[in-house]
């Protein structure tokens, strides 16, 4: 139990030295509108009509894939959600990334190992996500079996923390 705790504890903090030089000012949508692996992403809230809300005071812990994430999905997927007619499934799986309050990479490590290898996370959507720990890395498990890992954890806004996820996750 002691060489996971250390394995884990050592994981936190390379993500933190990691990200320390990611912090961003601004909240969680501008700091997505900043990055260039994130255009997808930003397109997708903005078809969601949800710009206004994760603007607001929050705050909000959002699990961000990247263009190589939606890239992944089945052709046709994106585009597909991004129509004015799809905006309730595109809300619904946006939502799932997300989970209320600031639940930085300490905490997550924190959960998973209370919950004695993995923590469950309700995400704004009223879904579920497991995480745990894979290799090393958070891996998140969605609702339909998939998963997704971090790639970059604890990167700051003004109204809550990022964490890029290498997929998308899906609610039942």
């Amino acid at each position: 139990m002691k060489k996971i705790f250390l394995s884990m504890m050592v994981t936190a903090m390379s993500l933190f030295s990691v990200n320390l030089a990611m912090a961003q000012s601004g909240d969680v949508v501008d700091i997505a509108i900043g990055s260039a692996d994130h255009s997808t992403l930003v397109a997708a809230v903005k078809a969601a009509d949800l710009v206004g809300t994760l603007k607001g005071a929050g705050p909000f812990t959002v699990f961000a894939p990247t263009n190589a994430a939606f890239a992944k999905l089945p052709n046709g997927t994106v585009e597909g959600l991004l129509k004015p007619e799809s905006k309730a499934t595109l809300t619904k799986i946006l939502t799932y990334h997300v989970v209320a309050g600031n639940v930085d990479a300490a905490a997550v490590i924190k959960a998973i190992e209370k919950g004695g290898g993995k923590a469950s996370l309700t995400t704004v959507s009223g879904g579920k996500l497991v995480a745990s720990l894979d290799g090393g890395k958070v891996k998140l498990t969605d609702e339909t079996g998939a998963v997704a890992y971090v790639t970059a954890a604890d990167i700051k806004g003004t109204n809550g923390v990022i964490h890029v996820v290498d997929g998308v996750v899906l609610p039942k």
